[in-house]
């Protein structure tokens, strides 16, 4: 799969079958991670891979979290702010992203959460104190989704257009004159 074509195809995914995630491709998105750029080369990041279903249930305590008790892995994308402590948050979510994408080419589905008490976290998993924790990232083959209410969302809240995000040269120079940038959606 092309790298645009999976981030087209990428999309929160809430439900989530029981299968496992084969070993190989788990490796193949763990690596994705390992190959972020960061500042510095630092690498201020470290990724704790939970598949205990009791552990998942736990992280599944947050709001927006519920369906990572059924997600058969969870990555728990921390940084080390020790390290990196200006660019650990963004260094870890590039490594994240890159998961994200490779786990998409490969025929998961995966979803961010942002839902999470940090200290229970931190207390569940043994992180050390000079990680700070970035996000949740569940991961595993999508299920069938009854989630109406995000299906509404999308279709309300649609991705802008390139030129209304865009300026040339300053902010707000707009590209309107000639289509500068194709766009599929």
């Amino acid at each position: 799969m092309e790298v645009l074509e999976a981030i087209r195809k990428r999309h929160s995914v809430r439900a989530y079958m029981a299968q496992e995630i084969p070993a190989e491709k788990l490796d193949m998105i763990l690596e994705a991670g390992r190959l972020a750029p960061s500042a510095g080369n630092i690498q201020p990041w470290h990724f704790v891979v939970v598949t205990n279903r009791e552990k998942r249930r736990m992280l599944s305590k947050g709001r927006f979290a519920k369906f990572l008790a059924e997600s058969p892995v969870v990555i728990v994308g921390c940084g080390d702010k020790a390290s990196s402590p200006n660019w650990y948050v963004v260094d870890t979510t590039i490594a994240l992203q890159n998961m994200v994408l490779t786990a998409t080419s490969e025929g998961l589905g995966t979803c961010w959460v942002g839902s999470f008490d940090e200290n229970q976290v931190r207390g569940l998993l043994s992180i050390p104190e000079k990680f700070r924790i970035v996000a949740l990232l569940a991961l595993g083959y999508p299920g069938e989704e009854l989630n109406l209410g995000s299906k509404v969302l999308h279709l309300f809240r649609r991705r802008r257009k390139i030129d209304k995000i865009v300026s040339l040269e300053v902010f707000g120079n707009f590209a309107k004159q000639k289509p500068m940038f194709k766009e599929n959606h």
